[in-house]
């Protein structure tokens, strides 16, 4: 299935912060006990994971593990850097270690649920992200909404998928994850008319994305609005010329 909202990380460290423990060597701060020198490895595994360098990723990872196999995070962790590696059963096992281990943890638990919805186990997936809805430790249910959402969408619902979308909005109305996610339904559902709105009311709230410009350009496509649909390119082009979206319309694939 998709997994445009289901990227969860594992931490909420800002790269900078991560890349700056790379001035050791070793990836370790004298003095520091082996919790916490797994927890420095946690961070160096993903930050090497979001540059795509994979081998060195899996390095951190494994001394993470080495040091506290007993973290949720550490496992959860290792579950991210296997499953990018395509190790399924060694992040099957990461995954459902950080479960056990984090189970009263709902950033834990929405990580494991994302997992289970990419590996095609979507009825688990909603369960546990439902559960993370209702757990008063979690500071932002509406995440979960639309993770719920874009997993009944990969199992076929399209209807159940729209409803967790629009719980979202209610809670955050400005969201731009549920927004998106709202609008490329609608445009798969061909209503290229309510995604354009949707775009529109994103752009009015929110700092453009190329997701949304490449959501803004199909609509307007659909719409036979040539002009629109030009002023997206020219934007999704110009301002984020890298993005896999820029390179999709150069490449020309179907819209």
């Amino acid at each position: 299935m998709r997994g445009r909202t289901l990227r969860l990380a594992a931490t909420g460290l800002s790269m900078s912060l991560v890349l700056g423990a790379c001035a050791s060597q070793n990836g370790l701060v004298p003095g520091e006990n082996p919790e916490q020198a797994a927890m420095v490895n946690v961070q160096l595994a993903l930050a090497y994971m979001r540059l795509d360098k994979l081998a060195i990723a899996r390095h951190f990872v494994a001394r993470a593990l080495r040091e506290d196999a007993h973290d949720a995070t550490v496992q959860a962790t290792a579950g991210l850097v296997y499953e990018r590696l395509g190790e399924a059963s060694n992040a099957r096992r990461a995954y459902d270690e950080a479960a056990r281990l984090g189970k009263g943890d709902p950033d834990i638990m929405n990580t494991y649920a994302g997992y289970l919805c990419r590996s095609h186990r979507n009825a688990e997936g909603v369960k546990v992200f439902r559960e993370v809805m209702a757990s008063p430790l979690y500071l932002t249910p509406e995440v979960a909404m639309v993770n719920a959402g874009v997993c009944l969408e990969g199992a076929g619902d399209d209807a159940a998928a729209e409803r967790y979308f629009k719980r979202a909005l209610a809670v955050r109305p400005n969201m731009p994850a549920a927004m998106l996610e709202s609008g490329a339904l609608a445009l798969r559902r061909k209503d290229p008319a309510k995604a354009a709105v949707l775009v529109e009311r994103y752009l009015a709230v929110n700092p453009p994305s190329p997701g949304i410009l490449w959501l803004g350009l199909r609509a307007e496509r659909a719409l036979g609005h040539a002009d629109g649909a030009a002023n997206y390119a020219q934007q999704l082009e110009k301002d984020f010329p890298a993005s896999s979206e820029a390179r999709m319309l150069q490449a020309g694939i179907p819209q």
